[in-house]
């Protein structure tokens, strides 16, 4: 006899607004105790000094997560600059100063050199694994960690304001892979005052934006039996992450062949001119992702969900 899961199956998703201080995996976890959920996992690791969206995926959703972490992300964050640090945020040690500060035009006049396609090193304090072992243990060990260089795509980065001259507040577009606190880094060498990031939160991630969250204090408020213990208000669909993909609705009998791992024939108007990733839905509830190839669609991830 199969063990029953502890539990409840919840799924779909939960738009976070981490609280400064949490790590990501400390967030993830209060959330799902709130839900007593069975399974949940998160689409992008936010730093304990970054707040803001951290999408959480409860159930079949934890199938899509790569969907989110892919999209773009968009971030505001604050940058130090005279100081240089081992971590490139305001936790770790000073490791370079300067006594320069950066004029405005000075700063608006770089921002192209950091913006499209460029070539970003990560920090030595990140999750980034070397030899089966976390960047940031291995530093907090005292080695030195040189990760390699990789292409990053930075959308825009705009400058918002200088609140002083030792402060600069800045927004940015990026995919996949960027770090925030190396761009810090850069730009600090770059203007030769060096720099690195004291605030920073992540304001949307691919099609989660701040209109979706909910902080993990209102989650608990309206989880108390007291206020109606109503928290699936907050949950999106499973399938709010498959935004940038189409949507093809299949027939009851294809929806059963899709469900169990069986390719379908697209046929007469429902058939799609192009080829590539869908996703498959029956009378409006989510059954399977897929390629189509040839005429037929092929599904690479089949979803369990009452309906």
């Amino acid at each position: 006899m199969a063990r029953r899961k502890k539990g409840n199956p919840v799924h779909g998703w939960l738009i976070l607004d981490k609280a400064l201080g949490a790590t990501s995996t400390q967030a993830l976890g209060a959330a799902k105790r709130v839900f007593e959920a069975q399974k949940a996992g998160h689409a992008g690791t936010l730093d304990p000094l970054a707040t803001g969206i951290l999408p959480i995926a409860f159930g079949e959703a934890t199938k899509t997560v790569s969907f989110a972490m892919d999209g773009e992300k968009a971030y505001r964050f604050t940058v130090r600059w005279g100081m240089e640090t081992a971590t490139d945020d305001a936790e770790g040690e000073v490791v370079n100063r300067a006594d320069k500060r950066p004029a405005r035009a000075d700063i608006e006049s770089l921002l192209h050199e950091f913006t499209g396609e460029i070539s970003q090193r990560p920090p030595s304090f990140s999750a980034i694994k070397v030899d089966g072992n976390r960047a940031y243990d291995l530093a907090r060990e005292g080695e030195v960690v040189e990760l390699a260089p990789r292409i990053v795509v930075i959308e825009e980065l705009r400058l918002v304001e200088t609140p002083d001259p030792h402060t600069a507040v800045f927004e940015a577009e990026c995919g996949k892979g960027t770090y925030v606190r190396a761009l810090a880094r850069d730009m600090g060498r770059r203007l030769g005052c060096f720099g690195h990031v004291t605030k920073l939160r992540r304001t949307r991630v691919g099609p989660f934006c701040e209109d979706d969250a909910v902080t993990l204090d209102e989650l608990r408020e309206a989880a108390d039996p007291a206020n109606g213990g109503d928290i699936g208000q907050f949950l999106m669909p499973v399938e709010a992450a498959l935004t940038d993909l189409q949507e093809l609705q299949v027939s009851q009998q294809d929806a059963t062949n899709l469900a169990m791992g069986r390719a379908i024939l697209i046929r007469g108007r429902d058939a799609p001119v192009a080829s590539g990733p869908v996703f498959a839905t029956f009378k409006g509830r989510l059954v399977a992702l897929g390629e189509i190839e040839k005429g037929a669609l092929h599904p690479t991830r089949v979803f369990n969900l009452a309906g």
